[in-house]
């Protein structure tokens, strides 16, 4: 479990994370969502206790990292995949790392066949393509089975072959009752992947909750008095939003229940279709108010 409270960080005048609160538990994988310069990766490094905090705290199992014995066997992690010394080899790699932490040499064969790096290790990570980076990192992330994971981007750069390996992988993960806790700017793959999101966005949290709670199911209606009858729908108990011209997104009330108050209200509907909103969607809603580095449009 990593717990996080009051979690801040100040780089001189720029408060890159803000008073950030939140658990990541056991048996699942949550994904860790915010635009760019959101503090996700700042997070992440004050997790591992690469940055510290300006205040607050940040635990793993119950301590900080800087407290665990041998952090391989706790936690694993990958925030930058080719930082690794371009003439050394994938297998020489790994086996400094598992010298450095008393893991058995056995383990590097066995992380590097996990990852489909067997017939590579002897090359030097220098040659490696970004995918096959991002599969030594992984192996480095797994080489001490920890029952924590942070990974920070990790299908930047494979193919979909790799990407749906990764998805799989972290699942299984999951599934044997580890943590997970992954980033990732792409919201398909984190709709197929994460079973709990937690979203920031200029380093204070936004949302935390259940992906099905995320993408709550809606009723799209079309009707040429949208206006009034959302205004009617809302007195009514329901939450809606403007879509195209003459749409509406209404959640709260079921496509049954919409279509009888549009009976009674006497209003004309051209549509009523149940509709569940996709993550990119409710992703794009919540933090519109948070990116900083938004496109000319």
């Amino acid at each position: 479990m990593i717990q996080l409270s009051g979690l801040t960080k100040r780089h001189g005048d720029v408060l890159a994370v803000d008073d950030l609160t939140f658990t990541v538990r056991p048996g699942a994988v949550t994904g860790f969502l915010g635009p760019n310069g959101a503090g996700k990766t700042t997070t992440m490094r004050m997790v591992l206790g690469l940055d510290r905090p300006t205040s607050g705290t940040v635990t793993v199992n119950g301590r900080a990292y800087r407290d665990l014995p041998q952090p391989l066997r706790q936690v694993g992690a990958l925030l930058e995949a080719q930082a690794v010394h371009p003439r050394r080899s994938a297998r020489n790699h790994l086996r400094y790392l598992a010298q450095s932490n008393s893991l058995p040499e056995r383990r590097v064969a066995e992380v590097l066949d996990l990852v489909g790096l067997t017939d590579a290790a002897g090359r030097g990570a220098g040659t490696f393509s970004l995918g096959m980076s991002q599969r030594l990192g992984i192996a480095a992330a797994l080489l001490g089975d920890p029952p924590v994971l942070l990974l920070d981007e990790p299908v930047n750069g494979l193919d979909p072959e790799g990407v749906r390996w990764i998805r799989t992988l972290l699942r299984g993960l999951a599934a044997e009752g580890r943590t997970v806790l992954v980033s990732s700017h792409l919201m398909s793959e984190m709709a197929l992947t994460a079973d709990r999101l937690v979203v920031i966005g200029k380093g204070r949290l936004i949302a935390e909750s259940d992906l099905d709670a995320f993408t709550e199911s809606g009723v799209l209606v079309r009707t040429p008095d949208h206006v009034a009858f959302g205004r009617r729908l809302e007195l009514a108990g329901a939450r809606t939003r403007p879509g195209n011209e003459g749409e509406l997104l209404v959640t709260g009330m079921s496509a049954p229940d919409v279509g009888r108050l549009a009976a009674a209200e006497g209003v004309t509907l051209f549509e009523l279709a149940p509709r569940r909103t996709t993550l990119e969607e409710a992703f794009m809603e919540l933090t519109q108010d948070s990116v900083e580095f938004g496109a000319a449009r």
